[in-house]
C-alpha cells in the first residue's frame, strides 16, 4: 500500500487475543472485543503455556469471565495482520503529520487549487502490490484500468469530473508487447473515465528492477465548480450511508493477500474456494472506475459526502468526511461480501476488525446522502448500477458495525 499525501489515517491501537490463537496481536478496530492480557508472542520448542483474555466490549463470553487454556506450539497457528505483511499504517500516518506541517491544507482524498470560478481537483497513485500478482499471472491488459481508477475515484469525492490523466511507466529493460498490453488498459481505464489520456513517461533504467518487472503511477486531473464541491461540511446524524459495490479487492491490501496465499498452500491457478474462476483471476479483477454512476448521482442532487473505501478499509476511510462528532453506523448484513474476502480471511486468520481495516469488504465508495437521495438512488437500483443502503451517520466519532 501506498501511503497518499491526501490521506490522514487515525490508528487506534489495542492488543487483542484471538480465540483461535494464543499470539497477541496489533488490532485497528474501533469494536475491539478483547483486550489482551498476557499472551506471548511465540513459543519455542514443544513447551505449552498458559495465557487468559479478558473481554472488552461485544465479545463471545461474558463480561468479567476469563479463557484459561493452554496450546502447544504445534496447535498454535497466529492470524495475520496488515502490518504482518509489512504495511506499518502508523509510519505513513506520521509521514503525512509531518508533511502537514510544510503544506498545510491536506487531508482529503484529492488536492483543490482555485482557479476562477472553479477548483482544479488532482489525485495521484500507484496500484501497489497487485503489481507483483500481474508478474505471476500474466494478467497485463487489466492492470492499467487499476492504475486509472485509483487516481479518479478519489478526485470525484470532492464531486469534480475527470479531465486527463498522466502516466508513468518504469521497467529495467523495455517490452513493447508488454507495455503495450498495460498502456491499453489506461486507455480503457481512461474512456470508463471519460476523460484523456494526455501523456505519460516510459522510463527505461537497467538493473533496477528484476526482469520482466514494472513499475506504475499516475495522476488524474479534474475540475468542479466552487459552489458544487461535495465537502461534508453538511452532514449531520440521520444521513443515510449508500455503498456501491466492488468488483473484489481492488488495488489495496495486497500485501496481506500475498501473504496469505503463502499460508495457504494455494495456487493463483487454483480455482478459489467457494468461487466459480481462478484464485488469481478473482485477485486480478480490476478495480471499478464510480465517475460515471457517482457523478449522476450528484447531478440528481441529496449528496453531502463520499468516501472512496481504499487502504483503511471502512474504519479509516469513513470517518474522514464527517464534521467533528459525527461518526458511522454500519449495518454488517446489508450487502453480499465477495467470496474471495471469506477465502481471504478463513486462509489467513484475520480478525474482523483487520479485514475492515485492511480491505473494502465488497464496498468500493460510500456515498453519505439525506433520506429524499436515498430513497431515490435505491429505487434507480438497477444491473451494473447496483447499490446498498449500509449504514447511517450517528452522534460520536467512528465506525460501529451492527
Amino acid at each position: 500500500m501506498a501511503t497518499m499525501r491526501f490521506s490522514t489515517n487515525l490508528e487506534f491501537n489495542g492488543c487483542l487475543a484471538n480465540l483461535n490463537s494464543p499470539y497477541s496481536q496489533p488490532k485497528s478496530s474501533l469494536t475491539n472485543s478483547f483486550l489482551c492480557v498476557q499472551a506471548p508472542k511465540c513459543l519455542s520448542g514443544n513447551e505449552s503455556i498458559q495465557f487468559s483474555v479478558k473481554p472488552r466490549g461485544f465479545g463471545r463470553m461474558g463480561v468479567g469471565s476469563s479463557l484459561p487454556k493452554r496450546i502447544s506450539r504445534v496447535e498454535a497457528k497466529e492470524g495475520l495482520t496488515y502490518k504482518d505483511a509489512g504495511v506499518d499504517i502508523d509510519a505513513g500516518t506520521e509521514l503525512v503529520r509531518r508533511i502537514a506541517k510544510m503544506a498545510p491544507g491536506i487531508g482529503g482524498f484529492g488536492g483543490l487549487f482555485p482557479l476562477g470560478d472553479s477548483y482544479l481537483v488532482a489525485g495521484t497513485d500507484g496500484v501497489g502490490t497487485k503489481l507483483k500478482l500481474a508478474f505471476e499471472t500474466g494478467i497485463h491488459d487489466t492492470i492499467g484500468i487499476d492504475l486509472v481508477a485509483m487516481s479518479v475515484n478519489d478526485i470525484i469525492t470532492s464531486g469534480a469530473k475527470p479531465l486527463f490523466f498522466l502516466d508513468y511507466f518504469a521497467t529495467s529493460r523495455l517490452d513493447v508487447d508488454l507495455a503495450e498490453k498495460v498502456i491499453k488498459g489506461i486507455v480503457t481505464g481512461c474512456q470508463q473515465s471519460d476523460c484523456v489520456l494526455l501523456g505519460g513517461e516510459t522510463a527505461e533504467m537497467p538493473d533496477f528492477y528484476a526482469n520482466g518487472e514494472y513499475d506504475l503511477s499516475g495522476f488524474a486531473v479534474g475540475v468542479v465548480k466552487k459552489d458544487s464541491v461535495i465537502d461534508g461540511k453538511n452532514i449531520v446524524a440521520g444521513d443515510l450511508l449508500i455503498g456501491l459495490p466492488s468488483s473484489g479487492v481492488h488495488s489495496n491490501g495486497f500485501s496481506l493477500v500475498r501473504r496469505v496465499i503463502e499460508r495457504s498452500g494455494l495456487s493463483l491457478k487454483n480455482k478459489l474456494p467457494g468461487g466459480d474462476v481462478t484464485l488469481g483471476e478473482a485477485l486480478m479483477a480490476p478495480t471499478v472506475i464510480y465517475v460515471k454512476q457517482v457523478l449522476d448521482i450528484i447531478s440528481k442532487g441529496g449528496v453531502k459526502g463520499i468516501a472512496h473505501i481504499t487502504g483503511g478499509g471502512f474504519t479509516d476511510n469513513i470517518p474522514r468526511v464527517f464534521p467533528d462528532g459525527l461518526g458511522a453506523v454500519i449495518y454488517k448484513n446489508s450487502w453480499e461480501i465477495p467470496t474471495v474476502f471469506n477465502w481471504i480471511q478463513e486462509a489467513g486468520k484475520i480478525e474482523d476488525g483487520e479485514m475492515r481495516r485492511t480491505f473494502n469488504m465488497g464496498i468500493g465508495m460510500v456515498l453519505v446522502v439525506n433520506q429524499e437521495a436515498s430513497q431515490r438512488i435505491l429505487n434507480d437500483n438497477h444491473g451494473s448500477q447496483s447499490a446498498y443502503l449500509i449504514g447511517e451517520v450517528a452522534e460520536g466519532e467512528g465506525v460501529r458495525f451492527l
